[in-house]
């Protein structure tokens, strides 16, 4: 179980949010009323994607003993007109890796866990607490 508590700042949209050992900031950008003190949601959604598809990689490379001397990930969200949410995905690869490796590492790209929770149905429980 993951669990994270956000708390409302003084000033609009300024969140703290406490996440196990860690503090991290959330905020909105100025053209949303925020101040831009920190990633907003939807950054650390793409933040998500892509730093568990790095450690999924990652993970697995080392399991096959194949060396990745570098690896970057890219994440862009973008909304189409009908209101889907489209996470596109650039790994950025280096290491002495053969066109199979390379192609097995972008499946693997595929089955991390946080690529799964975006594409499977999800429920979302909200309940007011008194």
């Amino acid at each position: 179980m993951y669990k994270a508590t956000v708390t409302l700042g003084p000033v609009d949209f300024g969140m703290k949010a406490v996440v196990g050992n860690h503090t991290v900031i959330i905020d909105e950008p100025v053209s949303n009323g925020g101040q831009d003190t920190g990633p907003s949601p939807n950054e650390y959604v793409c933040v998500a994607l892509a730093s568990c598809t790095t450690a999924t990689v990652k993970m697995y490379a080392n399991r096959k003993q194949w060396k990745i001397d570098s690896m970057q990930v890219e994440v862009e969200k973008e909304t189409t007109p009908d209101g889907k949410n489209v996470y596109k995905r650039t790994l950025h690869i280096k290491g002495n890796l053969d066109d199979d490796q390379l192609n097995r590492l972008m499946q693997i790209a595929n089955v991390c866990p946080v690529h799964k929770i975006l594409t499977q149905a999800n429920t979302v429980e909200t309940i007011l607490a008194n």
